[in-house]
């Protein structure tokens, strides 16, 4: 039913992304909801709010439905990573690791929190259109791949690598130019991008490389976007990318590895459709397959990086309601103790999301608000006409869909302090990141000593 509630719905245990609430979401006799086992009011209660909570069951089940779909529908040799950018932790790398899957990362901290993770370099990727010496010196030291994105990297990795020493496992990110219908600000596939290399430079490219005695190409990476419901997409990819392993053979590299990139999208509202993760693993895979018996190569080892799909839907935010402002005939706002800092996705991409009381989720709705955050903005709403029951100052709401790109791009803009993070599992709660404290937003001030002398 279009109206049933996320955790009324029937979790899909197989595809996780098809979800809105995390697959372990019951309500217990007196209809308060639980996740991971754990009441959702204690935990407000215990760890305050505002509050990323995140179910380790959802977690490991998206990465099993990957790993799993990939053995089953690709005859070679595969590799599921993940898009640690969506949110990375230490506690998280730890799981990621734990079901075999690799990771990718997009900067030094990034890359130090999956070595502490347990990660070794043999599955970490390093991306970036703009790599600092930093990066790439911690990269090539931990025996990390390094995704090139553009000739600075050639460049730079040429004066870093000592001559005659181990050279560094590279592969070279392409730029498909294809178009798919998600958010302005999150393709990345099509041919005006700030990512990976243009289909007329990569024959030269592939040709500079050849030369270069630290390097060693093992593949190929291509991505198309992020929050993706199509398929079509990723299987017009396999041509680009196939056509360009047939052009790097013919020149003398031997590569072992195609990364067709992520983007498979969550179901963040009832009116989202996003395919399973199986539908979108066999429409890849069999893509891919197809490319390159049409050109007589040898099957790659196939290699996808999902995100948002693997950790999305197992997130959850808590938020106490506090002031309320009436508008007769206009709307009611109830601003809620975070907003735009925790999540800045609805302000920056307008994105929607599904939210309850947690202790009254299935009451009959009695009014509809627009559920403001605190920030010194405007335009700093969460959620517009939310359907709930009559609210008070103090009562516990629950935003579903939190798990990616909340934490990860949350800020401190007002100088509010970052919520705390809890992990979720068979009845108990560890947490994973803890709050900030307001005076730590100054532990990077300098106070210049002639101003001192003004006070």
């Amino acid at each position: 039913m279009a109206d049933q509630k996320p955790y009324e719905q029937e979790p899909n245990l197989l595809s996780p992304n098809r979800n809105i609430a995390p697959t372990s979401t019951i309500l217990n006799k007196e209809g308060k909801l639980l996740i991971g086992g754990c009441l959702l009011s204690d935990l407000a209660k215990k760890y305050g709010t505002p509050l990323y909570i995140l179910d380790e069951s959802t977690i490991r089940l998206s990465c099993a439905a990957y790993r799993e779909a990939l053995c089953k529908y690709y005859p070679g040799d595969s590799l599921a990573i993940y898009a640690s950018k969506a949110n990375s932790s230490i506690a998280i790398s730890s799981i990621i690791k734990s079901e075999n899957l690799g990771i990718d990362v997009v900067s030094e901290g990034e890359l130090i929190t999956a070595l502490k993770g347990g990660f070794e370099g043999g599955k970490i990727f390093l991306h970036g259109n703009n790599k600092s010496e930093e990066e790439l010196l911690l990269a090539y030291k931990s025996q990390s791949t390094i995704v090139i994105d553009n000739e600075q990297d050639i460049t730079e990795l040429g004066r870093l690598i000592p001559r005659g020493e181990t050279p560094v496992k590279l592969m070279l990110r392409v730029t498909p130019g294809i178009e798919c219908h998600t958010h302005e600000y999150i393709r990345t596939g099509h041919l005006d991008s700030k990512f990976g290399f243009d289909p007329e430079k990569v024959e030269e490219i592939l040709y500079q490389l050849r030369d270069c005695k630290w390097a060693k190409l093992e593949g190929l990476h291509s991505h198309i976007g992020s929050q993706i419901f199509e398929l079509q997409p990723h299987q017009d990819l396999a041509e680009v990318l196939s056509e360009t392993l047939l052009l790097a053979k013919r020149i003398g590299h031997q590569i072992n590895d195609l990364n067709v990139g992520g983007g498979l999208g969550i179901k963040y509202t009832n009116s989202d459709d996003p395919p399973t993760i199986q539908n979108w693993v066999e429409a890849v895979a069999r893509a891919i397959t197809k490319a390159c018996e049409k050109r007589n190569l040898k099957l790659p080892r196939l290699i996808c990086e999902p995100g948002r799909s693997l950790i999305g839907t197992s997130g959850v935010t808590l938020y106490k309601i506090g002031s309320r402002k009436d508008i007769p005939g206009i709307r009611t706002y109830l601003s809620i103790d975070g907003g735009m800092s925790d999540n800045p996705r609805p302000i920056t991409y307008q994105s929607a999301y599904e939210a309850c009381l947690v202790d009254r989720p299935l009451h009959t709705p009695q009014e509809t608000v627009t559920l403001a955050g605190k920030h010194c903005e405007s335009g700093d709403v969460l959620i517009k006409d939310l359907s709930i029951p009559q609210s008070s100052s103090g009562d516990i709401l629950a935003v579903f869909g939190t798990g990616a790109y909340n934490s990860s791009m949350s800020s401190n803009y007002n100088r509010i302090p970052k919520p705390a993070t809890v992990l979720v599992h068979d009845g108990s709660s560890d947490l994973i990141q803890r709050r900030e404290q307001p005076e730590e937003l100054l532990r990077y001030d300098v106070f210049p000593e002639h101003l001192r002398k003004v006070i």
